[in-house]
């Protein structure tokens, strides 16, 4: 698959982007991720824990906004949407080890996952609104996994926050040094899910994220719907992706 390394090993599967310039989720990535996810229940007895990794230094710089602009935004972004719907029914419990800058669509991908064990050189945000937009899952999400409080200020200032200061609110589950990032994943799924029946870990997943798919499944198409049919009429929505393309400061209008 372009861009998505889909590795096996004992009980786990691993998916690995592994993408030029820092993972960039764009649309083929999406697909890639999709294909993946879509093909998990096939071989569903044998997986108890599925990873979402990154090759390379970075996690994600987050979603590509060369394919963010207007025009192609309400192709690409009911796509995204469609895989954290899928990632959030996968068959099997998730983890995402992160390392280095996971951001914007990054950063949604991994507060889909169940749990997040980063490393402490991690930056995590949702630096949407500085190109003069906001994001959708991370809108949902963020609130339901590290309060209300805490999301609405990586939301609306848009700045990221290292790896630590998220666990303290408890959305990542482990801080470790980045050499041990792997080793930790093999622990945690050692000592949380091996010894379990991966028929039972599949229910008790998807049983654990019934309160948060409630709210996805009915906030989620609002939120789009905020994105595409309102913010994208604005000014300022084509202004902030082509002032970052462009590599200057953006010029609101405020409209």
């Amino acid at each position: 698959m372009p861009d998505l390394d889909v590795r096996q090993a004992p009980g786990r599967l691993r998916l690995i982007l592994n993408a030029p310039h820092g993972n960039a989720i764009t649309d083929a990535m999406v697909g890639a991720l999709r294909a993946a996810l879509d093909a998990v229940p096939a071989i569903t007895p044998a997986v108890k824990l599925v990873t979402l990794e990154s090759a390379g230094q970075d996690f994600s710089f987050g979603s590509s906004l060369h394919e963010h602009v207007p025009s192609r935004m309400p192709d690409v972004l009911p796509r995204f949407h469609a895989l954290i719907s899928v990632l959030l029914r996968a068959p099997a419990p998730t983890l995402a080890l992160v390392s280095g800058r996971c951001l914007g669509g990054g950063f949604e991908l991994a507060l889909a996952c169940d749990a997040i064990i980063a490393s402490d050189e991690a930056v995590l945000g949702l630096p949407e609104i500085s190109v003069g937009a906001f994001a959708p899952v991370g809108s949902i999400l963020l609130p339901l996994k590290a309060g209300a409080s805490c999301a609405a200020s990586a939301l609306l200032s848009g700045a990221a926050r290292t790896a630590g200061d998220w666990h303290r609110t408890g959305l990542i589950e482990q801080v470790v040094p980045r050499a041990d990032l792997s080793a930790a994943a093999e622990r945690w799924y050692g000592d949380h899910l091996a010894r379990h029946s991966a028929a039972a870990l599949r229910r008790a997943a998807l049983a654990s994220r019934l309160v948060v798919l409630r709210a996805v499944d009915a906030v989620l198409p609002q939120a789009e719907r905020l994105y595409l049919n309102d913010l994208l009429t604005t000014s300022d929505a084509a202004e902030g992706v082509a002032a970052f393309l462009e590599k200057r400061p953006p010029k609101w209008t405020d409209a």
